[in-house]
């Protein structure tokens, strides 16, 4: 947030959704959603089940004081599909980490999961960012750098990854840009139109 004389970035009124993905910088996402609810968003976390062998949905939980969203068949209060009515309130979608497995389903039009449906179901609804986390052989993969020129192609916003120390020790770009780079990108999203709710 904010340091030394920088203004500190208000979300007052607007809805995050934040899908994480199975990979160590999960933990990377429970400060992202710390840090975007002390701005004054509203967060929701939906997450695949392998980002659950990473970060328990209870962290998730009470860090938003919201439920936490793992499965596309999970019974609801409504009558309301949880991918379409997700993107439907959110302001802005942040994936972070992202794997080069949702990148992927992203760039493929698979929805076989509750976060690769719910990347579908934003189209037209609000506006995706992408923070992606991998090794730097995959990173570096042609398949991975298709999916990732095909998918700015269709609007979707990226941020990283960054180059550094990664999870195997191995140096190189793969690394998941830091929670307050995030934050500012989403803020730069976010602010350029009101709140849904005030729209």
């Amino acid at each position: 947030m904010a340091k030394g004389n920088e203004k500190q970035i208000s979300l007052a009124g607007y809805e995050v959704l934040l899908c994480a993905t199975g990979g160590i910088a999960c933990y990377k996402s429970a400060d992202l959603a710390s840090q975007l609810v002390q701005a004054g968003a509203g967060v929701s976390v939906a997450m695949t089940e392998a980002a659950m062998q990473f970060v328990q949905p209870l962290t998730f939980q009470t860090l938003t004081q919201r439920p936490v969203y793992t499965s596309l068949w999970a019974q609801t209060v409504d009558y309301r599909s949880q991918h379409i009515s997700l993107t439907e309130l959110a302001d802005l979608m942040i994936v972070a980490p992202a794997t080069a497995n949702i990148l992927g389903k992203f760039a493929g039009g698979i929805a076989d999961d509750l976060v690769s449906s719910l990347a579908l179901a934003a189209t037209g609804a609000c506006p995706v960012l992408i923070a992606p986390a991998m090794n730097v052989r995959m990173w570096s993969a042609a398949a991975v750098a298709a999916n990732v020129k095909k998918l700015r192609g269709w609007g979707y916003h990226f941020i990283g990854p960054e180059k550094g120390r990664l999870a195997d020790g191995t140096i190189g770009e793969g690394r998941m840009s830091e929670t307050e780079a995030i934050l500012q990108a989403a803020a730069k999203l976010l602010l350029k139109k009101p709140p849904r709710r005030g729209r």
